[in-house]
C-alpha cells in the first residue's frame, strides 16, 4: 500500500488529490510543520530534507519530490499522457512548477533560506510576490481555452490548484485570473478534490 506524507495546504495537496482520484486504498500520514514532525530522525529516513511530500511505495522504499511523485502516481492511475511529445510538453510543466513557481513564493515564506541577513528580508519577499504572480499569470494564460493542462486531466491540474491557493493565501487579486479561477471552479466540483479540500481545511 501506498503511504503519503503531507502537510496541511502545502505542495503535497497536489499527490493527495491525485491518491483520493485513483480510489486505490492508500495511507495518508499527516505531518505537523510547526511541530517540527518532519524533522525527527525517522521521517529524515525517509525525506533527508525534512520536507512533503513523500511516498512511501508498496515495497517501502521512499520517493520525494513532486517532479518524481507526480509522473509516478499519474502513470500508476492512467491520470498522465501517454503520446510521447504530450508527456515531454507535462514534464515542462512540472519542471516549471517546480523549479520556478514554487521558489518564488518561498522567497515570499522563508526568505532566511537566501540570506542570513534579516534587514534584507523584505526586499527577498517583496520581490518573490512580483515573480510569484507573474508565473500566476503566466498558468492563468496556459488554461485560456481549455479545460486541463494536458488533454483530459492528469496530474498537472492538482498541482495547477496547489498555487492558486497560495495566491488566495497571499492575497493576490486571483479573481482577474479568469482562466485559473474557471480551473479552480472545476477542481471543486470533483469529489476527489472536495475531500482532500475538506481535509487539509483549504478555504477558498
Amino acid at each position: 500500500m501506498l503511504t503519503l506524507f503531507y502537510a496541511p495546504g502545502a505542495c503535497s495537496m497536489a499527490a493527495h488529490i491525485v491518491l483520493e482520484e485513483a480510489g486505490e486504498q492508500y495511507q495518508a500520514q499527516r505531518m505537523d510543520l510547526a511541530k517540527g514532525e518532519q524533522r525527527t530522525p525517522e521521517y529524515m529516513n525517509i525525506h533527508p530534507l525534512g520536507r512533503v511530500p513523500a511516498l512511501k511505495l508498496d515495497d517501502g522504499s521512499p520517493l520525494t519530490e513532486n517532479t518524481a511523485i507526480l509522473p509516478y502516481l499519474g502513470k500508476r492511475f492512467g491520470l498522465w499522457p501517454t503520446d510521447l511529445i504530450k508527456e515531454a510538453q507535462a514534464l515542462s510543466i512540472v519542471g516549471f512548477f517546480a523549479s520556478s513557481v514554487h521558489p518564488a513564493h518561498g522567497h515570499i515564506g522563508r526568505p532566511a533560506r537566501y540570506t542570513e541577513d534579516a534587514s534584507a528580508f523584505p526586499g527577498i519577499q517583496a520581490m518573490g510576490k512580483k515573480s510569484f504572480h507573474e508565473h500566476l499569470k503566466q498558468i492563468d494564460a496556459m488554461y485560456a481555452r481549455r479545460e486541463w493542462l494536458s488533454d483530459k486531466y492528469s496530474v498537472l491540474d492538482p498541482y495547477a490548484f496547489v498555487f492558486y491557493n497560495w495566491g488566495v493565501k497571499r492575497e493576490l487579486p486571483m479573481g482577474e485570473l479568469k482562466n485559473y479561477a474557471a480551473l479552480k471552479d472545476r477542481m471543486l466540483q470533483r469529489p476527489a478534490v472536495e475531500r482532500v479540500v475538506a481535509d487539509e481545511g483549504v478555504k477558498l
